[in-house]
């Protein structure tokens, strides 16, 4: 595969997320003692979809959202070579014995989601987490963590990069797959 080759766009890359949204509502019917929490920065683009999508598709539906900066809960924050930028986190409840979807865009070594239920765990101790992603690159993890809801799983090599754009940044919602890392 020379050249970056698009998997998802427009409307293929909105069904996906309302049928992520379908299957949440699937499982959790009303949300009752359950939040959604996305992960800064990219999760939280997402993370904003899903709640959208789902309150657009139940207009009753109440659902505690938080957004989470999981910086300085990486195992790799003190080896990179630029500092890195901390985003908000905007959480006003407490997780203590509610049931927790987290929401990252792609799934890829697992540490991102390491971190993220490191730092849940300052808001207190959920009776369930599961985890929701965009992308799932199954074959590429460093640590045992699989997603429960996934909307694409794209199997490739190690030196491929995915990138999800979304319309609200990059002017146009898209998945796409390079051959090798962007720099």
């Amino acid at each position: 595969m020379a050249r970056p080759r698009v998997i998802l766009e427009n409307v293929q890359f909105k069904l996906t997320i309302d049928r992520l949204c379908h299957q949440l509502i699937e499982e959790y019917q009303d949300f009752t003692n359950t939040c959604i929490i996305g992960i800064q920065e990219r999760g939280v683009l997402l993370s904003d979809r899903i709640v959208s999508s789902l309150k657009r598709i139940d207009k009753k539906l109440k659902i505690p959202y938080g957004k989470i900066d999981i910086t300085f809960y990486r195992d790799d924050f003190r080896r990179r070579e630029t500092p890195l930028v901390a985003s908000n986190t905007e959480m006003d409840f407490n997780v203590e014995g509610a049931k927790v979807i987290l929401i990252d865009d792609v799934l890829y070594s697992g540490r991102t989601i390491q971190a993220g239920l490191i730092a849940l765990g300052h808001y207190g101790r959920p009776s369930k987490v599961e985890l929701l992603n965009l992308v799932d690159r199954r074959f590429n993890r460093d640590l045992p963590i699989q997603p429960n809801y996934t909307g694409i799983t794209i199997d490739a090599i190690d030196e491929a990069y995915v990138k999800v754009e979304w319309d609200e940044i990059d002017g146009n919602d898209k998945i796409i797959l390079y051959p090798f890392k962007k720099s």
